[in-house]
């Protein structure tokens, strides 16, 4: 199946961040890359990862080595992905208690 590349959306199995979708922004050597969430939209901050802590997704996304939080999420939101991910960061929200966006305060 998919190889870790540039691009490719992965689930992290490991760590406080287990279970979460993040992109692989960069490859540092064999065992080590570079990942972001963005962490606005899944809860990854970029941080360097092992490989073997993440599983490859079928989705890749068109971006460049490096690429921003900014540029990472815009090419999200061209994917059929990009709806779950705004549900479960609902979900996230809700579990912490804060109000969901465009929820009113009474």
């Amino acid at each position: 199946m998919a190889v870790i590349e540039i691009g490719r959306v992965c689930r992290k199995i490991a760590g406080r961040e287990a279970g979460r979708i993040c992109v692989v922004v960069k490859i540092i050597d064999d065992n080590f890359v570079e990942v972001t969430g963005p962490r606005d939209l899944t809860g990854v901050r970029r941080r360097r990862v092992n490989v073997k802590h993440l599983v490859p997704l079928p989705v890749k996304l068109d971006i460049s080595e490096g690429a921003s939080d900014e540029e990472v999420l815009e090419a999200l939101k061209e994917t059929d992905l990009y709806p779950k991910l705004l549900e479960e960061k609902e979900k996230r929200e809700r579990k912490k208690g804060k109000p969901a966006e465009g929820a009113e305060e009474s």
